[in-house]
């Protein structure tokens, strides 16, 4: 898998760790949940799913961290499958999130764009 392809797995590691961090350990703040649902409307009744939601975040962050690491350290097939399985699965779910939820649009582009250009970037090199 190439250089691009890999810096691209990355920050989308990188960005679904900082969002489930976001959304596990500061929700409570009112600019937090702006970023993350454009409103600062707060709903306690939501914590168990959002805390499940920022740990699906971290855990596909890690995934994808994981899946670099096994690629510079010899495990390419393992490596490679992990990148390419994430990558695939959080575009579909950024696709999914968008027509779920169009006005939150910027959060689908958030989530699905860096591993769109990490497989786009892996089938061209």
């Amino acid at each position: 898998m190439n250089a691009v392809a890999q810096v691209f797995a990355l920050l989308a590691a990188l960005i679904h760790l900082a969002v489930g961090v976001l959304e596990r350990f500061c929700y409570d703040r009112p600019e937090v949940r702006r970023f993350l649902t454009t409103s600062t409307a707060d709903a306690p009744e939501v914590t168990l799913w959002r805390s499940g939601v920022a740990v699906y975040n971290v855990l596909l962050g890690l995934g994808l961290v994981a899946g670099v690491v096994a690629l510079h350290t010899g495990d390419t097939t393992v490596g490679r499958t992990l990148v390419v399985f994430l990558c695939v699965f959080l575009v579909v779910s950024a696709v999914i999130f968008a027509l779920s939820f169009p006005r939150l649009w910027r959060g689908a582009l958030g989530q699905g764009l860096a591993p769109a250009a990490a497989l786009l970037a892996a089938a061209v090199g």
